[in-house]
């Protein structure tokens, strides 16, 4: 069975997603050969009635637990958990070292596991020095609880530096970048809608960066414009809406048509079949939604094909 190039996203499983509904989606997941499951610590504090996170990665404890032996691979999160109610995004933990090793061992209860495969950077903290940001998840690798680890929703130019810094230091390098990322691309300038950190986007020097560091893993988040693509109930926000999204909607909807696919396939596979091939991390409230999502993820577009979408 092929692996779908995407991460199953499980931010509301276990406040929005009902349990039942979740292990629904993660058995159907599992069976069409998903692997990766992302969550965090923080998932999802907003739509919690504590005011904080935690949901997510007890829910999948549950059924980890419940599914003793499944094979899917743990991607979470540290530095954006609230420490007080509605403290988000002024008061967070952070990723100062005392942070971080607290949050995850948190994580590894609610989650049931030893360790996981990826542990996040969540978001920058410019308190803390890059040296101390690289010995804090190096130490976490050397010591098992994590696999390997990864930095998002911090510019490239400072995921290149701390890159640097842990080669120079000798400790575990990071090997993923995640950051938002969708075929079509807001106006130039403007806000993003549902955004609240400005450094989220993945830019172009950013995607220069993966193409020029093929070991690291590029990961993009709200791939598919929380449905936009498919939906005619939910509208692009204003910053979409420019001649540039016109054109690229039109081949979007050209190769879609020729591959029986919805729009919102063809955006998953473009990311998974492009250079450099994305991770999209994809979330679902139902089972049809997961079994479209590996569907697009699993299709490899042409050379054709992908030219096509990229010079629209």
């Amino acid at each position: 069975m092929t692996t779908p190039k995407m991460a199953l996203g499980t931010m509301y499983f276990g406040t929005t997603v009902d349990e039942r509904a979740a292990f629904s989606i993660l058995d159907r997941y599992a069976d069409l050969g998903g692997s990766f499951i992302d969550t965090s610590d923080n998932y999802s504090f907003w739509t919690s009635e504590t005011g904080f996170g935690g949901q997510s990665e007890a829910l999948l404890g549950r059924w980890l637990a419940s599914n003793p032996g499944v094979r899917v691979r743990l991607s979470t999160k540290v530095g954006a958990q609230p420490t007080r109610l509605g403290g988000f995004p002024d008061h967070v933990e952070g990723l100062r070292e005392d942070a971080v090793r607290e949050a995850m061992a948190k994580s590894l209860d609610r989650l049931g596991v030893d360790g996981v495969d990826l542990y996040w950077a969540h978001v920058e903290d410019p308190t803390v020095p890059v040296q101390a940001l690289v010995e804090t998840f190096g130490g976490l690798v050397s010591e098992g609880l994590t696999s390997r680890w990864g930095v998002s929703n911090h510019p490239s130019w400072l995921l290149e530096r701390i890159r640097a810094t842990a080669e120079h230091a000798g400790l575990p390098q990071p090997s993923a970048y995640q950051e938002r990322y969708s075929y079509i691309q807001p106006a130039g300038g403007m806000d993003v809608a549902g955004q609240p950190i400005p450094l989220g986007m993945l830019a172009p020097d950013g995607l220069d960066f993966l193409q020029r560091n093929p070991s690291f893993d590029g990961w993009v988040y709200t791939a598919t414009l929380q449905g936009r693509y498919d939906r005619k109930d939910r509208p692009l926000e204003i910053e979409y809406q420019h001649p540039g999204t016109e054109r690229r909607l039109a081949a979007l909807a050209r190769v879609a048509d020729s591959r029986g696919l919805q729009p919102g396939q063809v955006v998953l596979a473009w990311l998974a079949s492009g250079s450099p091939a994305l991770t999209p991390i994809v979330g679902v409230s139902s089972v049809e939604q997961v079994e479209q999502a590996v569907e697009g993820a699993s299709t490899v577009l042409t050379h054709d094909e992908l030219s096509a979408l990229d010079t629209a």
